[in-house]
């Protein structure tokens, strides 16, 4: 039941049975999101399945961002390390507010950074919390800061279910590179300027569970909330301050 599995690709993960499963598994997934957080518009997109967790190497995206590096227990039930993670960008045909305006594509990336994680249990409750930092490439891209809790909360037979929160922040680049508006680009799209400043970026609320089909087969899937703060939240490319994620995926477990 600890938070570790992967959903592979150069697309948003699939969040569905980390904190559920330690099992290594593979299979296809499918996943309903905003064309941005922010999109009044939404996005379908089949996703692969896929987990896996070695010594020390480690590759996942079950934790918010599809990351891969190498880590190690520093104590027992604690965990530190340093990823490379893909940074989704922004694609203008997906949404039809960026479309009608004109406003550019944010090209996908890569970022570095660190992160500590603790696994613990509070009786039969199983507890991850993880602390990332995350510096894109590109330095005019910024840099991120994630802190999420996940809490397994309830197994019955072959059913599991858990909860989880996370919170990130970004600096001045990173929120203003997705959210601001220079004013060469207010003339071209008819936006107002707007110079996004750092602070909290979103903090979201999610349901995850699984069901064991069969010995080698496991169902999973999670429903996802996710609301925009600070400077991201007052950007005239936000329509809405909350958006919502669904997926469903099957994997093979090995």
């Amino acid at each position: 039941m600890r938070s570790v599995a992967l959903v592979f690709g150069l697309i948003a993960p699939l969040v569905a049975f980390a904190e559920l499963s330690n099992d290594s598994m593979v299979g296809p997934g499918l996943r309903l999101r905003p064309a941005y957080d922010g999109s009044a518009s939404q996005a379908g997109e089949l996703v692969p399945v896929v987990r896996y967790f070695g010594q020390p190497w480690f590759v996942r995206s079950t934790q918010g961002v599809l990351e891969g590096g190498v880590r190690m227990e520093l104590v027992p039930g604690l965990n530190g390390g340093a990823q490379v993670a893909y940074e989704p960008g922004r694609e203008t045909g997906e949404s039809d507010f960026l479309r009608n305006h004109g406003v550019s594509n944010v090209d996908r990336g890569a970022s570095v950074g660190v992160h500590l994680e603790w696994d613990h249990k509070l009786g039969p409750v199983p507890i991850t919390l993880l602390v990332r930092t995350r510096q894109h490439t590109d330095s005019d891209r910024g840099a991120q800061a994630d802190l999420r809790l996940s809490v397994g909360a309830y197994r019955s037979g072959r059913f599991a279910a858990g909860l989880f929160t996370q919170a990130t922040w970004a600096n001045a680049k990173s929120t203003d590179s997705f959210y601001g508006i220079t004013p060469q680009q207010s003339t071209a799209t008819g936006l107002r300027a707007f110079s996004a400043g750092s602070g909290w970026m979103f903090g979201s609320l999610g349901l995850l569970w699984s069901v064991d089909l069969s010995r080698d087969w496991i169902a999973v899937g999670s429903v996802e909330s996710r609301h925009l703060y600070g400077a991201a939240a007052r950007s005239p490319l936000a329509e809405r301050e909350s958006n919502y994620y669904g997926s469903a995926g099957l994997a093979y477990r090995f």
